[in-house]
């Protein structure tokens, strides 16, 4: 049987965004640019070229900035306009009425609560779950390739990615059964396992495609590691009542979340710029060459 079609994605933006203090400090985020984009702008592209219909943002306090993004800025069009520049360069930022939602989170409660607060926006149908600080580089998108294979395996399917042993407790590690290609059977999950403790290296990456019933079992709102209602504890539950795929994204993935990561996705992305990447290479060269007398003294 054909799968039902994915149509909506939840963007979980209600996070406080402590460790890009104090630029977070009132500017979300996911208004942080890579280049000359906000990393939720990026996320949106994905999803859009991936066939969602519906964007639903689950927000908080203070993230005013990621609605006014996607809404019409008259007063910059109108003068744009008036000055002969083209509108082109907003491309995206502006969602078509019906197209976008926003649910408010009133407590920071974790990934899984962020989830179960769009619940009657996301109704009886799967969905996917974008995180933006998982700033994710490929062709086609990550969001994309998780449709396809879910076109053809149903059920849940999560972004997987293989990281090092000794960072296996910073993630969500699934417990693989068959392999096949790019895509592992998902036996189990735990989240943040105790160092030595993991069932694998392969970790959940913030990119997941979910049926509703996981709405179900987040509605007890129970607290699991960090004290905070864990998203991965209630996919757990799911594992044996529905078909669970671990998907290995064919691409990059930076981790926008960390200061370095961040760093290292603008340099990435400057330098796949035509008009950039020719100013920031010889830039780049030029301070690293500064830099090795300095090492080596």
């Amino acid at each position: 049987m054909t799968p039902k079609r994915v149509r909506k994605a939840v963007f979980p933006v209600g996070g406080l965004g402590t460790r890009f203090l104090p630029a977070t400090k009132a500017i979300p985020k996911e208004m942080l640019p890579v280049v000359d984009r906000p990393l939720i702008q990026y996320a949106v592209e994905e999803a859009i070229e991936a066939g969602i219909e519906q964007m639903i943002f689950v927000t908080g306090r203070g993230k005013a900035a990621i609605e006014d993004h996607f809404d019409i800025a008259f007063e910059l069009e109108t003068t744009m306009s008036g000055r002969g520049k083209s509108l082109d360069i907003l491309g995206r930022t502006r969602l078509k009425p019906g197209a976008v939602a926003y649910v408010r989170q009133q407590e920071p409660m974790g990934l899984g609560h962020a989830v179960w607060c769009a619940r009657d926006v996301v109704g009886d149908e799967p969905f996917a779950v974008l995180l933006a600080d998982d700033f994710m580089v490929g062709r086609p998108g990550c969001l994309k390739q998780m449709i396809d294979a879910y076109e053809q395996v149903g059920g849940n399917v999560i972004c997987a990615e293989t990281v090092p042993d000794e960072h296996t407790h910073r993630y969500g590690i699934i417990t693989p059964g068959t392999r096949d290609g790019s895509l592992t059977e998902v036996k189990g999950l735990v989240e943040k396992p105790a160092p030595g403790t993991a069932p694998s290296n392969l970790s959940v990456i913030g990119r997941y495609i979910l049926q509703p019933e996981v709405m179900g079992v987040l509605a007890s709102q129970e607290k699991g590691a960090g004290g905070e209602i864990q998203l991965t504890d209630a996919m757990s539950w799911m594992i044996g009542d529905q078909p669970f795929h671990g998907l290995t994204f064919a691409g990059t993935r930076y981790d926008c979340g960390d200061k370095a990561g961040f760093l290292h996705a603008n340099l990435a992305m400057a330098l796949e710029r035509d008009d950039l990447a020719d100013e920031v290479e010889l830039f780049a060269s030029q301070l690293l060459a500064a830099r090795q007398p300095r090492r080596a003294a």
